[in-house]
């Protein structure tokens, strides 16, 4: 089961849209959906998640977009879809791959 981390600070109006695009890609990853969330001024933040903005997923310690942390997360986080539109969350198919890519189906906690 890959493991999955959702940094945020909490003024972030993206958040609640991050959880539930992650709940589908879990889904459409035939995955049960679990992750942890960290939010970016708690100071036991872990050191893998510092330095990325609102929202961002990790998955197995990596952002799902493949960026790198920045100087500052204190900032909303803006993400290019397929079609090019800037969009406050990543993609399900970003999300997907990133909980399929490493992980063959016979490692994976599959909804029944």
């Amino acid at each position: 089961m890959p493991t999955a981390e959702l940094i945020y600070f909490s003024a972030c109006p993206n958040v609640t849209e991050a959880r539930t695009q992650l709940v589908k890609a879990f889904v459409e990853a035939r995955l049960t959906p679990r992750w942890t969330e960290y939010r970016t001024d708690d100071p036991d933040l872990p050191a893998h998640a510092r330095g990325f903005g609102s929202p961002t997923i990790l998955v197995d310690g990596r952002d799902v977009t493949g960026a790198a942390p920045a100087d500052s997360a204190a900032a909303c986080r803006l993400y290019t879809d397929d079609t090019g539109r800037r969009r406050g969350i990543p993609s399900i198919g970003s999300i997907v791959g990133a909980l399929t890519a490493t992980h063959g189906a016979t490692n994976m906690e599959v909804l029944k």
